[in-house]
């Protein structure tokens, strides 16, 4: 059974939306097709996504999955037992991304 992607709050789905925006159409159309297939595969294969190590807090949630796309980073959570890809975050990568 597929997962539902999600974000944990309004607040949280506005942010990312107003970052997606700002990304050029071809970035966005990867991103936006990278997010739907984790509904099936939520740990895609290979180096574009790691599991991260430590807390890393964004805003009250804890992301435990980084997935890359070009210079892009969308850090996300699993929560098995509701069967949801909560995503908390996009952000282009830079020092402050895993802050």
């Amino acid at each position: 059974m597929p997962y539902e992607v999600v974000f944990p709050s309004e607040r949280v789905e506005r942010a990312f939306q107003k970052s997606l925006e700002q990304i050029s159409a071809d970035y966005r159309e990867a991103i936006v097709t990278a997010i739907r297939s984790l509904a099936t595969n939520l740990k895609p294969q290979g180096k574009r996504t790691k599991k991260l190590t430590g807390q890393l807090i964004v805003l009250q949630f804890t992301a435990q999955y980084r997935l890359r796309i070009g210079p892009y980073r969308i850090l996300y959570d699993v929560d098995d037992q509701r069967k949801k890809v909560v995503i908390l975050k996009l952000a282009k990568r830079d020092e402050r991304t895993y802050k």
